[in-house]
């Protein structure tokens, strides 16, 4: 039992390690606001074309903001699904005849 808890420890460990490696992008306004971030939602950087920015106004630049921001974590969670989804596939794949399948 414990060594099973450990395992699923360790397994989580490295699903995060694997997450902080991966790179998301979330753009708007056809990529002249670029948010980039990890697989585990942790936002490295942020790009805003100088053009653009010289253009656009406060409340603008806010909203496409937001829309980056609200696109690239939409990409960290379907990629740490997947990855979340791997590691439990692997865990208990021998298990599926226990389920019906």
């Amino acid at each position: 039992m414990f060594d099973k808890l450990f395992e699923v420890q360790q397994k989580a460990g490295e699903v995060k390690q694997r997450l902080d490696a991966i790179t998301v992008t979330g753009t708007a306004e056809g990529g002249k606001i670029s948010v980039t971030a990890t697989g585990n939602k942790t936002i490295r950087s942020i790009h805003i074309d100088a053009d653009f920015f010289k253009e656009a106004d406060k409340e603008e630049i806010e909203e496409l903001m937001v829309i980056a921001i609200n696109k690239a974590m939409e990409q960290a969670d379907n990629v740490s699904q997947s990855e979340m989804a791997a590691v439990t596939k692997d865990m208990f794949g021998g298990m599926g005849g226990m389920f019906g399948k």
